[in-house]
């Protein structure tokens, strides 16, 4: 069979602002910034493992306000986490609101300051 999917390489999310963004995902998430190409926008690459995410500085079509505080209940990306606590830890000292996954199981939901939704879940 050919032409099948291998895995996701990157997300792309859009902020308002690339140095308020990489306050939040590298200051206080730790994902550390990659090498970017040169394009006609401000943004930054960061890394996530083998993944990465992009940070487009654009113009946001979604609304911040109004979105559901529960982040789950939102369109998200999810991360395999280790050291969840010490990213919780983290979050609290940074002042950034979070709320822990209703399954039960080990994940909190945070928003950037774009209102961009994810989800942090603690591998096995």
């Amino acid at each position: 069979m050919s032409g099948r999917f291998l895995g996701i390489h990157h997300a792309s999310l859009i902020v308002a602002d690339t140095a308020r963004a990489l306050a939040f995902y590298r200051d206080v998430l730790g994902l550390p910034e990659l090498a970017r190409p040169d394009l006609p926008f401000p943004g930054a690459w960061l890394g996530a493992g083998d993944q990465q995410i992009h940070l487009l500085e654009l113009p946001n079509p979604d609304p911040v306000d109004g979105r559901p505080e529960h982040g789950g209940r939102d369109r998200h990306v999810a991360f395999s986490v280790s050291g969840l606590e010490a990213i919780r830890q983290r979050l609290e000292a940074a002042g950034v609101a979070y709320t822990m996954s209703r399954s039960g199981r080990p994940a909190l939901f945070v928003r950037d300051p774009d209102g961009n939704a994810m989800e942090l879940m603690e591998a096995p």
